[in-house]
């Protein structure tokens, strides 16, 4: 029973969270989007550089960045930045997570792309409970940064 109430405490809690996907591959954007909206998870927008990311920033909890961006690889200050200045929690997505291998300030972790959406529901579950300061796995695909 009390785990039946614990799942569905999680469930609720992550159908609250709000993601910002910072991705400058329209493609991939989108397909993250599809892949985080069909778990019932709303999507607080889509951005492509620091610009759009900034901008949409106030409306997340979550956010998903890539490491370079349409405008360089802004992607690491980014995310030190939206998890510093606005409380977001956020997953570097890469192709190149050496860039990120030492971490940065704020950031929940790295996992390198390509993402299966099985993954996406595993982050996002994780990343849910840690947020509301639950114990939960880390999804084995997930290399967590030092606090």
């Amino acid at each position: 029973m009390a785990t039946n109430v614990m799942r569905s405490w999680q469930r609720e809690h992550l159908m609250e969270q709000r993601v910002l996907i910072v991705e400058d591959e329209l493609l991939i954007a989108l397909d993250l989007e599809m892949t985080i909206e069909t778990m019932g998870v709303h999507v607080a927008g889509l951005a492509s550089d620091r610009e759009g990311a900034f901008r949409l920033a106030p409306l997340a909890d979550i956010a998903f960045v890539d490491v370079n961006l349409s405008d360089g690889a802004t992607g690491p200050e980014i995310g030190r930045q939206l998890a510093e200045d606005h409380g977001i929690s956020v997953v570097f997505m890469t192709a190149n997570p050496e860039v990120v291998a030492d971490g940065v300030r704020g950031a929940v972790g790295v996992v390198q792309k390509p993402v299966m959406p099985r993954v996406i529901e595993q982050l996002l579950r994780y990343v849910a409970a840690r947020r509301a300061g639950i114990l939960a796995v880390v999804p084995p695909q997930m290399t967590v940064f030092a606090s």
